[in-house]
């Protein structure tokens, strides 16, 4: 049976048993009613005759006579009775009618009883057929649901079958990465292997043929070099000197604003400024005099830092105005301007010969083909790139603002190694010349060595009144890597012999009036760059100059 079929019958039920109801509850009341008709029927009856009477009591008053008299007697006798019998009658009229009053309220409020009872059944009725209709649609829908579960068991059977498939295949591939890892490790040490060999012989023919300048100089200059002549460059700066820098040699205005950045050129006696200014100067200090050289302009923003090629015809800057630009030194001229980050580009360094690598605000690094004049790949780091350094044409480390190194490798997307954490902000990178140790300047008045075979730091040198001046103040090893210098917020020079010991602090004597209160009262120094083959040092400050330091 069904369920509609389930919901009428019962229906039919509570109907019949109103109307059974009904029918009691108005049956008590029968006999009343039918006493009661009767009741109005004799009530009827007895007006007519009383009306009747009326008329025939006329008619005798009008015959008048003796028989009348005693007729009227009689008649008197009876119409009292009568009248009598009519107000008992009256009387049970009266209550009868009183009666009827109450029993027709009782059926009014019986009626008005049934009403709600009606109402409050229609009310069940429809809830119960709303919930016969939930209840049909949750049987539905559990049944839906049934089916969806088997549905959902057999595709994560098939899912649980792929993934064993798949992980399968990724151990047969892991298998195989590790396999042509260790083929290009072995290919990299081959490499490394090469490229060290065409390192020496390329640093013996330079060697071989400073030397021979050297005595070609020496053949020409008039008397022992010794007695006060200029002599030859390289012997103005002392290249076989071991000591670290004693004093100024030359202090100079280098630009109209802050200088930002230094750095020597490999192959001549030029240094290289760049300030706030948007220029890039060039200054030749190996003739007993500072000259300026010339100028390189085309940047709209200050220049943050400075690089030569190895060959010392490029120099490259990166700038404030979201780019980097190669001049070539020679005719001074724009060669290359490279836009493409959204933020201030803070480090640039030549990758390799054909490839340059700048790090930005923007939290990206990106490589560029000098040839195309396009970016090739964009690195994204997560943090602002404050500095950076290149071991081959491949490796690139940099350090960031999140207080973290990080190493890359052209040929991948990721980091190659792990990040290796530090305690403040990241300043500046310096690479030892044989790759094997990192410096690093970081913000909590600290420089770092960082043994990169290890990927640990091996030594930290501290001073109790070096302070850091900014957050792009640039350090740096010495030729032989023995010395690291680091300039201070106080307009002084650190240098640290590189087992540990601070060996010297240099500082201009007219802005040192304080220093026996250890306060120093010169303009924070921003960046130190050594001269390639001596232990002359240039470094530049906020107060617009740079100071050659020497211990000629």
């Amino acid at each position: 049976m069904t369920t509609g079929t389930k919901q009428e019958n019962w229906r039919d039920v509570i109907a019949e048993r109103l109307r059974g109801r009904n029918r009691n509850e108005t049956s008590r009341y029968a006999d009343i009613i039918a006493y009661n008709n009767r009741l109005f029927d004799a009530a009827a009856k007895l007006r007519q005759e009383n009306l009747e009477l009326k008329i025939d009591k006329k008619i005798r008053d009008s015959s008048g006579g003796t028989a009348g008299a005693d007729l009227a007697a009689i008649t008197n006798a009876q119409i009292q009775a009568l009248e009598k019998k009519v107000l008992a009658q009256q009387e049970e009229l009266t209550d009868l009618h009183k009666r009827k009053g109450e029993h027709s309220q009782s059926i009014i409020t019986l009626n008005q009883k049934l009403t709600e009872l009606q109402r409050t059944l229609n009310e069940k009725e429809r809830f119960l057929a709303e919930q016969c209709a939930m209840n049909v649609a949750i049987r539905d829908e559990l049944e839906e649901l049934k089916t969806l579960h088997i549905t959902i068991k057999d595709e994560s059977l098939a899912s649980q079958l792929r993934a064993n498939a798949a992980e399968e295949k990724l151990r047969a591939v892991q298998d195989e990465n590790n396999k042509l890892l260790a083929l290009l490790m072995e290919y990299k040490s081959r490499d490394a292997e090469i490229m060290n060999k065409e390192n020496d012989k390329f640093f013996k023919e330079k060697k071989a043929r400073i030397e021979s300048e050297l005595e070609r100089a020496i053949k020409d200059i008039p008397g022992p070099s010794s007695l006060g002549g200029i002599g030859s460059d390289m012997d103005r700066f002392d290249f076989g000197s071991d000591g670290p820098p004693e004093g100024i040699e030359f202090k100079f205005d280098a630009h109209d604003g802050e200088v930002n950045a230094v750095r020597w050129s490999p192959v001549e006696r030029v240094v290289a400024t760049g300030g706030a200014d948007r220029k890039v100067k060039l200054w030749d200090v190996g003739k007993g005099i500072c000259e300026p050289r010339g100028a390189l302009v085309g940047s709209n923003q200050g220049i943050n830092s400075l690089e030569f090629d190895s060959t010392g015809s490029l120099i490259l800057a990166a700038s404030n105005d979201f780019a980097s630009r190669v001049w070539t030194v020679s005719d001074q001229r724009l060669r290359h301007t490279l836009t493409g980050h959204s933020g201030k580009v803070l480090a640039a360094k030549f990758l390799g010969t054909t490839f340059l690598v700048t790090g930005s605000h923007d939290r990206t690094l990106k490589i560029w083909d000098l040839k195309n004049r396009s970016c090739t790949e964009t690195k994204f780091a997560g943090s602002s790139c404050n500095d950076l350094v290149t071991t081959d044409s491949f490796s690139i480390i940099s350090g960031h603002f999140d207080k973290k190194i990080r190493f890359w490798d052209t040929r991948t997307a990721d980091c190659t190694a792990n990040d290796v954490p530090l305690q403040g902000k990241i300043t500046s990178l310096d690479l030892s010349k044989d790759g094997k140790f990192l410096l690093c300047c970081v913000r909590d008045d600290t420089i770092n060595l960082l043994d990169l075979r290890q990927n640990k730091i091996v030594r930290t040198f501290r001073h109790d009144l070096y302070k850091v001046g900014c957050d792009w103040a640039r350090i740096a090893f010495n030729p032989t890597c023995q010395r690291i210098a680091a300039g201070a917020a106080d307009g002084s020079v650190y240098i640290w012999n590189i087992n540990g010991p601070l060996e010297t602090v240099l500082k201009d004597p007219k802005s040192d009036r304080h220093w026996f209160f250890h306060s120093g009262s010169g303009a924070a120094v921003t960046a130190v760059s050594w001269h390639p083959f001596s232990s002359v040092l240039a470094s530049v400050d906020r107060a617009k100059k740079c100071t050659i330091w020497s211990n000629a």
